[in-house]
């Protein structure tokens, strides 16, 4: 019977488990904080030249705790607001591409609300440069800084997350932190390869940071960490093994 079906009952070995899990997995990132910021400086560097990008490495302070200091490393480069002929390119494209939703047979039906979705972000971002071009609030390093210290935040609730939803469950105990260590670890690489193609975008016109910030940000990130407790949720359990 799948487990969806089954009645549940959550002991208290459940809990102090999931709870010790949490906490050493939490303290341990916490902790390998100053080495993983050192990790990203280095992608970042080689990112850069290997790209070919106009832009340089920023760092800046943050303390996790009065005993515990790290330097946030992040690209960081001037933006440019969308010319004329970037606009209007960009404006036929998503229309366009619009348009072109309306080809895509009934059974494609959530790609095409998922599409039009995200050419809607990007025609509203349109429509603010062509009314207000010069008051955009946001810079691509200030939008970096905290893209980066946003990921460090969300990797760093991985374990809570998992302690919510995957802990409690009768999976063996090094399945469990198996999977929260690929999580994590997953994150970690994917995060600073995900922002130097963001930058790639960014060097382009700063037209484009709405949509890579709704779309193609969090979201992204999110869906990697649904991925990997889909997987963790597809294992057989303890109780399957003895049946």
């Amino acid at each position: 019977m799948h487990r969806a079906l089954t009645r549940f009952v959550l002991e208290p070995s459940d809990l102090i488990t999931a709870g010790l899990l949490v906490f050493l997995f939490t303290l341990s990132w916490i902790v390998s904080l100053p080495w993983l910021c050192r990790f990203w400086l280095r992608i970042f560097t080689a990112g850069i030249h290997a790209l070919g990008l106009n832009a340089r490495v920023g760092v800046r302070e943050h303390f996790a705790t009065s005993y515990i200091r790290f330097m946030v490393p992040f690209p960081r480069m001037n933006g440019a607001s969308p010319s004329p002929q970037t606009w209007w390119i960009t404006a036929i494209t998503v229309a366009a591409l619009y348009g072109a939703t309306y080809l895509l047979p009934k059974k494609f039906t959530p790609v095409t609300y998922l599409a039009r979705a995200v050419l809607f972000i990007q025609a509203t971002a349109l429509a603010y440069f062509l009314i207000a071009p010069g008051r955009f609030p946001h810079t691509p390093d200030s939008y970096m800084e905290g893209m980066v210290t946003y990921g460090i935040a969300l990797i760093l609730i991985v374990p809570s997350l998992f302690g919510l939803t995957y802990f409690i469950f009768r999976f063996r105990l090094a399945r469990k932190a198996a999977l929260t260590a690929m999580t994590m670890a997953h994150l970690a690489i994917f995060f600073p390869l995900q922002m130097l193609l963001q930058a790639v975008v960014l060097e382009k016109s700063i037209l484009f940071m709405p949509v890579l910030y709704i779309v193609f940000g969090f979201p992204v990130d999110v869906m990697i960490i649904l991925g990997f407790y889909s997987w963790g949720m597809s294992w057989p359990s303890e109780a399957q093994n003895e049946m």
